[in-house]
């Protein structure tokens, strides 16, 4: 499906999707305990539908009927507790990073072969350093393509925690998510020693949904050393799952590129994603947004001119590496910013769904974006629409045209916001926006609902 997007003014309230992170933990989390879960407000995306469909493999039931999950507000499990086994087929992880950084780990502390694979895009991304800390803790884990660092994956238990993991998290938080859960299983202490710490902010989200189930879990400052106790005896749960902070992004940036108003409601102000970031970011270049943390709403008002000119050297740099998820929105806002933004600390978005980095640079060429990249980092030379004195810029060169979404939503949903920020008659018209299911479900449907006017073709 190609959607196309053209300058529109935005107005009215939008609630975002649960949180996929958030759900994702959940499920797993609930299919270990004993007795049954309930999870209120969950995310019926992709990657939380592939997780569903994965967990009654290691022998939790999901009691909801996996064709109307999607409008369930509420999703049951009953969890597989002291009869949790061995997957019982090959793990299909669909598109979901987080499903197979997760579960892989877990299915390793039992005796027995596991195999994990997925869709295209799953089986670009790497795995090599999953079966290293896999093999540290005594499994027999390998690619199943020799010479290759990707999925397939085969693993065979059980893992232990007599040794100590030794990686530097440096690729992905994920998998040192998965092991921290994988702790539950084990006896004794996991020592997990990290040289290079990544996406830190999932890191506490594990560690607190681990307090939240009764899991004993230190991590320190630096985020070098993490210890969990084990074993435990989950018992199940009740949780609703807050609002999508990655998800929130989108409707935020297109508020601020927009002459617009708009309230993003239930928003988690509990400061357990760190995508929550993207506010003070864009507040520091003139954005007016305001939180009101007692009622849990978000307001943008747009049309303003946003500029690096009162920053430390007249430049926006953000540092990704904690909310990497957020570069596609900062990047295609910082088109719209007056001055230059540098993104750094960014070589973890080169394994995401796509190499972000040169995914954006590209896609954001095309529409008449200035964009450098290096290793780990971003420069966007952007251009506010408007002048200082409320005049129409010339400067600003960003124009309509068609680009890719390489399949990869986050890609989709910035490109087609981006769009409605334009000149009158410019458009974006952008390929495969269909999967923006994986993480925002009717993304198009409910941004229409506040006046983005998107057109599927």
């Amino acid at each position: 499906m190609k959607i196309k997007a053209f300058k529109n003014e935005l107005s009215g309230h939008i609630q975002v999707p649960g949180s996929k992170s958030h759900t994702i933990r959940a499920l797993i989390l609930a299919s270990l305990a004993e007795g049954t879960s309930h999870i209120s407000n969950p995310l019926p995306s992709a990657d939380c539908l592939s997780t569903s469909k994965a967990i009654p493999l290691i022998g939790a039931e999901l009691e909801n009927d996996l064709a109307t999950m999607e409008k369930d507000k509420v999703w049951t499990v009953k969890g597989a507790g002291n009869k949790v086994h061995l997957p019982t087929n090959v793990i299909d992880v669909g598109n979901s990073g987080s499903l197979l950084y997760f579960l892989s780990p877990i299915a390793a502390t039992f005796e027995g072969w596991s195999i994990f694979t997925g869709d295209e895009s799953i089986r670009k991304r790497p795995v090599a350093h999953v079966v290293d800390v896999l093999n540290q803790l005594g499994a027999e884990a390998h690619i199943s393509q020799p010479g290759a660092t990707t999925c397939p994956m085969l693993i065979k238990g059980p893992i232990d925690c007599k040794a100590k993991v030794d990686t530097d998290g440096a690729v992905s938080s994920q998998y040192i998510s998965g092991l921290m859960m994988s702790a539950i299983r084990m006896n004794g202490t996991l020592k997990i020693e990290l040289s290079d710490p990544k996406e830190t902010p999932y890191l506490t989200m594990t560690q607190k949904w681990l307090e939240h189930v009764g899991v004993n879990c230190r991590i320190s400052d630096d985020f070098k050393h993490i210890e969990v106790d084990g074993p435990v005896n989950l018992k199940a749960f009740d949780t609703t799952i807050p609002s999508d902070w990655e998800a929130v992004a989108f409707p935020l940036m297109a508020g601020l590129i927009t002459d617009s108003k708009i309230t993003i409601d239930n928003i988690d102000i509990g400061g357990t994603q760190g995508d929550d970031a993207i506010v003070d970011i864009f507040k520091s270049v003139g954005g007016d947004i305001t939180i009101d943390k007692d009622k849990k709403f978000l307001v943008v008002c747009g049309g303003k001119r946003l500029t690096t000119e009162n920053l430390p050297g007249k430049e926006l740099h953000v540092k990704i590496s904690g909310f990497p998820d957020a570069i596609c929105a900062i990047a295609a806002t910082a088109c719209f910013i007056e001055g230059t933004t540098v993104i750094e600390d960014a070589e973890v978005c080169r394994r995401k769904e796509t190499d972000r980095i040169k995914v954006l640079k590209s896609e954001l060429e095309k529409l008449g974006g200035n964009v450098e990249e290096g290793p780990d980092y971003m420069i966007i030379h952007g251009h506010s629409p408007i002048k200082a004195d409320g005049t129409k810029n010339p400067e600003f060169k960003m124009h309509g045209g068609e680009v890719d979404s390489y399949l990869d939503h986050r890609i989709a949903m910035s490109m087609a916001c981006l769009g409605l920020g334009l000149a009158d008659g410019e458009t974006v018209t952008v390929k495969d926006a269909e999967c923006c299911n994986v993480s925002f479900p009717h993304f198009f449907e409910v941004m229409n609902g506040i006046g983005a006017n998107f057109k599927a073709l």
